[in-house]
């Protein structure tokens, strides 16, 4: 009889506990023996607890930080390491991979038919190749349409569970004070409240089995799941229709990024956003890789449509630009919605933060040394969330432009005036997401 195989889920909490979940879970052929953790601060040191984790760990499974795994493969004596989470530039990548392999163990990225679950609703997913592409706005559009035809739209979130595991199981997202009750950090409500605001149903949390049992008999109704996916990452579901967003402000990264581009081949629709803000050049290069990719996709062009609550806070005014905080960092862009209204609506100046952070923000800023003069909107925790506003608030600048998909002065105090950005994807040229969807509920039988 052969013996277990010793496992290491490489992860970011996320991706690694679904993998987990539907591929490692109950299964006699395997031991996991430790999580580790990266990208997302303060989510190693802790347990993945026996609630979720089954009947062969009784004890639980130990989250490491992702620096400790050469050690933990050497000491377990691990014979394979699962690759479990996204937006991960190749050659990183393979860094991780050699380490791996330097230590004596196998390196495996699962394929998406290993870990997807097949829903009894029709399902449309909506991914992007990197952070920060405008994926929440497409689903916000395809939303907004499908709403518009009465059908009842139930979104199921990429996770995000940074907190009690158990207690994030199952989540549900209702109202606004819902994201109180489950002591949602920023990213967490930039990612719920667009959803909640605009009527829809939005789960997320731990286990996506049972996530998705309840958004199939959510009590309001549900005519149709979409998957709104986040970093770079593929569908936990399996598609009836799959749309990808290609962002030409960083081109070449569709081919240049796990699993992002695993998520544009599988596409139904590619879809090119912020073509008002790319040159020529660089939508000529997206254009080409994705037809070099995915030929049979069809193909949509979009602009990134910036509205403000007020022009005049930023017209000839020096302002701090906060922007989304996965979007800056490990997303590595170095423009966002916010930067874009700076420039649109006449500021004269983009103050620096730099000067100006404290406590774990100066972090961010040691760790991500290409961020600039924006300010990314960090909320992982209350400590971080103490800082945002603390250096907010020391900054000199006359007003603060919020970037970011909520209203960051209504969680933290600000003390100086301050304008918001909005964003919506607007479709240019022939093919609109309208005629897809059309075609989509004809063929679901929906109205």
């Amino acid at each position: 009889m052969n013996s277990k195989k010793n496992i290491i889920i490489i992860g970011a909490a996320g991706r690694d506990f679904h993998n987990f979940n539907t591929y490692y879970k109950d299964n006699e052929e395997y031991n996991v023996v430790a999580f580790t953790a990266t990208q997302i601060p303060d989510i190693d040191n802790r347990q993945y607890p026996t609630e979720l984790a089954g009947k062969l760990y009784p004890n639980g499974i130990s989250i490491y930080s992702q620096d400790k795994l050469y050690d933990l493969i050497k000491e377990n004596n691990v014979d394979e390491c699962v690759f479990s989470y996204s937006d991960v530039k190749y050659q990183d990548l393979m860094n991780i991979s050699a380490l791996v392999n330097s230590a004596g163990a196998n390196f495996t990225l699962l394929a998406p038919n290993k870990t997807q679950i097949k829903s009894n609703k029709p399902v449309i997913s909506v991914c992007a190749v990197r952070t920060g592409c405008g994926k929440s706005q497409t689903s916000r559009k395809v939303i907004e349409i499908l709403m518009g035809k009465g059908l009842k739209v139930v979104a199921i979130r990429h996770p995000m569970p940074y907190g009690n595991l158990v207690e994030q199981r199952v989540q549900r997202f209702k109202n606004v004070e819902d994201l109180q009750t489950h002591k949602c950090t920023i990213e967490e409500m930039e990612e719920y409240e667009p959803h909640i605001v605009r009527g829809n149903i939005i789960y997320a949390g731990v286990d996506y089995g049972n996530i998705l049992q309840a958004a199939e008999n959510d009590p309001d109704g549900c005519d149709v799941i979409l998957w709104d996916g986040g970093n770079n990452d593929f569908s936990f579901y399996k598609s009836d229709l799959s749309l990808t967003v290609v962002d030409p402000l960083r081109p070449g990264d569709e081919v240049n990024y796990y699993p992002g581009e695993v998520a544009l081949r599988d596409a139904d629709i590619a879809i090119i956003n912020k073509i008002d803000s790319a040159t020529k050049e660089n939508l000529e290069i997206v254009n080409n890789n994705i037809n070099k990719l995915n030929p049979q996709a069809k193909v949509i062009s979009a602009e990134s449509k910036i509205t403000v609550d007020n022009e005049e806070l930023i017209k000839d005014k020096k302002v701090l630009v906060v922007e989304d905080g996965p979007t800056l960092t490990h997303g590595c862009m170095k423009i966002g919605a916010g930067t874009v209204a700076a420039e649109r609506f006449g500021a004269k100046e983009l103050v620096d933060p730099r000067p100006y952070t404290v406590g774990k923000l100066s972090e961010t800023f040691e760790k991500y040394k290409d961020i600039g003069t924006l300010l990314p909107a960090m909320g992982y925790s209350e400590e971080q969330l103490k800082d945002l506003e603390e250096t907010i608030n020391n900054t000199e600048c006359d007003s603060v432009i919020i970037g970011t998909p909520i209203d960051l002065s209504r969680i933290i105090k600000i003390n100086k005036p301050c304008t918001r950005v909005y964003y919506d994807l607007d479709e240019k040229g022939d093919l609109k997401l309208e005629t897809i969807l059309d075609e989509f509920v004809e063929k679901f039988n929906l109205i």
